[in-house]
């Protein structure tokens, strides 16, 4: 079950087509997991003000400091925006020597089909492999 659910910034026009992003973030140690999940509040404040974005949800493994996210998008340039500004940029780098193999699908979708399941969305990672 998410520890973050579903939470929804813009209504999704059912026929209209979104950007969906499901990653995979494993730490490479459990001691990481309070600075992991400190981020993860600096991130979600600037998700609130992103502009683009329909929505976002997390699911965390947290005693084998493993995390996936889960959020759909207007358009591919906002998810590229959001990626580069702070704090999510400063994030990515400080993160990135204590992060095991990361993974990020990325796929189209019906704004009928918002939220998106995350059965489905990590059988996409699943199947990538």
């Amino acid at each position: 079950m998410p520890v973050l659910k579903w939470r929804s910034f813009l209504e999704a026009g059912p026929e209209r087509e979104y950007i969906a992003l499901i990653s995979y973030l494993p730490l490479k140690r459990f001691w990481m997991v309070p600075k992991f999940l400190a981020f993860t509040l600096e991130v979600q404040r600037q998700l609130a003000g992103s502009r683009g974005l329909v929505g976002y949800s997390l699911l965390a493994r947290i005693f084998s400091a493993k995390f996936w996210t889960l959020s759909v998008w207007e358009e591919e340039q906002a998810l590229n925006e959001f990626v580069r500004k702070v704090p999510h940029g400063k994030v990515m780098v400080a993160l990135t020597p204590h992060m095991g193999k990361t993974k990020f699908v990325q796929w189209k979708m019906r704004g009928s089909e918002v939220p998106p399941e995350w059965g489905q969305a990590l059988g996409r990672l699943k199947m990538e492999q």
